[in-house]
């Protein structure tokens, strides 16, 4: 698609919200500080923001998949309305086979022809490995692994494009590129 919208693609916890690991409950709903100013800024700048996330408390029987909704319900509270465009999740355990489970590319490559978008002058961000593969299996122009989260015990062997401290550096690093595509 060469005509298509730019998106940032972003895991969800770790990168938005702090990872509270196998959160369930609402109430455990923490923003990184700075991630709303980022992904202000980002929409802003006319990226498509998408939500991207594992949910491997689902298939492991930790949560019902109405809890993965509403701790999304209240993530999206704390946001500004209509700031993330889609999300989507991967309620697959890690064991079995998925196309759609991070590092696999399924989540992105549904979003990009869900909502028209140009994966090639695309970013994903994220705290895991798994975050950067799929950005690279997905034509994503950069994956960037953010230090919030697990992202500083992964930061070496990542493999990713750039490295941030957080999601407000992950977000210039990509405004300073946006457009160049691959």
């Amino acid at each position: 698609m060469s005509d298509g919208r730019p998106a940032v693609f972003l895991d969800r916890d770790g990168t938005i919200i702090e990872d509270a690991n196998y959160l369930a409950d609402p109430v455990g709903v923490r923003l990184i500080p700075g991630a709303l100013d980022a992904l202000r800024q980002l929409a802003g700048a006319g990226f498509a923001l998408i939500v991207v996330t594992n949910q491997s408390g689902i298939g492991r029987g930790y949560f019902a998949e109405s809890d993965y909704h509403r701790v999304a319900a209240r993530m999206t509270e704390l946001l500004d309305p209509g700031l993330i465009l889609a999300t989507y999740f991967c309620p697959d355990h890690p064991g079995q086979p998925s196309t759609r489970r991070k590092p696999a590319p399924g989540m992105l490559l549904e979003a990009a022809a869900e909502h028209g978008l140009e994966l090639a002058r695309s970013f994903m961000i994220g705290d895991r490995r798994g975050d950067i593969e799929a950005g690279r299996a997905a034509g994503c122009a950069a994956s960037i692994l953010v230090r919030t989260g697990i992202g500083e015990s992964e930061a070496a062997g990542a493999g990713a494009d750039f490295v941030a401290a957080d999601l407000t550096e992950a977000a210039a690093w990509c405004l300073a590129r946006r457009g160049r595509g691959r």
